[in-house]
């Protein structure tokens, strides 16, 4: 993993012969494979136990659903990224999945690089979906915004951004990569990650879909 420490990875799937393939793909691409499990009990116990930095999860698994794993670890672990891994496109189920604390959503369908590229890219800090689905959950976000009384950053002891923080925040809520924000600024990706890293601390949000909601809720995502 270009010499740094290698990213740790847990996979949960109630398919064996799937869970096996998806964790030695990641163990051959230099990812620290620290745990396996089949069932959502099973799950909580394991990643509690080895506390990885990504948990690649499908969403449909005996015991507990794979919804209620996320919602459980994510709350006891708000660092701990997860990129639910599924056979459903169903748009109830991407919604369900990030509500509940997941910050990245790919089919199963999708290629063995990809599912490496979005392993990356989610310890990384992106939000990752399959195409399509990306519009959907930024669509969602903005209905819940409609619905929801202006908010303002002007209320008494808001958190001050500073203004390329709040640039970059922009760009976040209109979906662009952390890749793609670093070439539109002109900065290195790593920059990009540290303000993203001190906004979420000062806005005490936990991670980069809460942010976005953030963001479009305060009416950033449109054009100045």
């Amino acid at each position: 993993m270009s010499g740094t420490t290698a990213v740790r990875v847990m996979v949960v799937d109630d398919h064996p012969m799937w869970r096996d393939a998806v964790a030695r793909d990641l163990a051959e691409a230099g990812f620290d494979v620290v745990a396996t499990a089949g069932d959502g009990p099973q799950a909580v116990r394991r990643a509690t136990a080895v506390a990885p930095d990504v948990l690649v999860l499908d969403l449909n698994l005996p015991g507990l659903p794979g919804v209620q794993v996320c919602k459980e670890l994510v709350g006891a672990n708000p660092a701990l990224r997860v990129l639910v891994l599924s056979a459903s496109g169903e748009h109830a189920d991407v919604l369900e999945a990030v509500k509940s604390g997941a910050t990245g959503y790919l089919l199963k369908s999708a290629s063995t690089e990809e599912l490496l590229d979005a392993v990356r890219r989610t310890a990384a800090g992106d939000a990752v979906f399959t195409p399509g689905l990306a519009g959907l959950v930024l669509g969602e976000y903005r209905r819940l915004a409609s619905d929801s009384p202006p908010a303002t950053t002007d209320e008494p002891g808001a958190p001050r951004l500073t203004d390329r923080e709040t640039e970059v925040l922009r760009l976040v809520a209109k979906g662009l990569s952390y890749k793609q924000i670093a070439e539109r600024l002109v900065i290195s990706h790593r920059t990009v990650q540290n303000h993203v890293q001190n906004t979420l601390g000062k806005l005490q949000l936990h991670n980069r879909v809460e942010l976005v909601r953030y963001a479009i809720e305060r009416g950033l995502d449109e054009d100045a």
